[in-house]
C-alpha cells in the first residue's frame, strides 16, 4: 500500500505542477478571472494531498498496514480526483453537473483526514 500511495503521490505531484504552469502561462487572458481563480484552487488541493499521500505512505513504513491509513490514502486521492477534477472540467467549458462534484471532493478530503485522526488515535494499539 505505501508504494502504491507513492506512486499516486508522484503522479499527483508531477501532474499538479504541470497544470500549474499550463494555468500560470496559458491559461490567464483566455478564461474568466473567477474561473482562472478556481483552476488555481484546484492545482492548489492538488499540490497539497500530493504531499500529504507521501506522508500517508511514510507513516504506513512506520506503523504498518493501517485500515484508517489505507482508507487514508484513497479518500484523499479520490477526493483530489473529484474537487481538483471537477475545477478543471469547469474551468474549460465542462457540464454543470460537476459544480455539486467539487463539495463532494472536499468532503472526501475531510474524510482523509478523519481517518489519519483515527489512525493516530488507534496509534498505540
Amino acid at each position: 500500500m505505501s508504494k502504491l500511495y507513492l506512486l499516486l503521490a508522484a503522479l499527483l505531484g508531477g501532474s499538479g505542477v504541470i497544470l500549474g504552469a499550463f494555468g500560470a502561462h496559458g491559461l490567464r487572458g483566455k478564461v474568466a478571472d473567477n474561473l482562472l481563480e478556481a483552476y488555481k484552487t484546484g492545482v492548489h488541493y492538488q499540490l497539497v494531498h500530493a504531499l500529504a499521500l507521501i506522508g500517508v505512505a511514510v507513516l504506513i513504513q512506520q506503523w504498518g498496514e493501517r485500515t484508517a491509513l489505507a482508507v487514508c490514502g484513497a479518500l484523499f486521492f479520490v477526493g483530489v480526483l473529484f474537487f481538483s477534477g471537477s475545477l478543471y472540467g469547469l474551468t474549460f467549458g465542462g457540464p454543470r453537473w460537476l459544480g455539486p462534484v467539487t463539495p463532494l471532493g472536499g468532503l472526501l478530503m475531510i474524510g482523509g483526514w478523519v481517518a489519519l485522526f483515527i489512525a493516530a488515535l488507534n496509534l498505540s494499539k
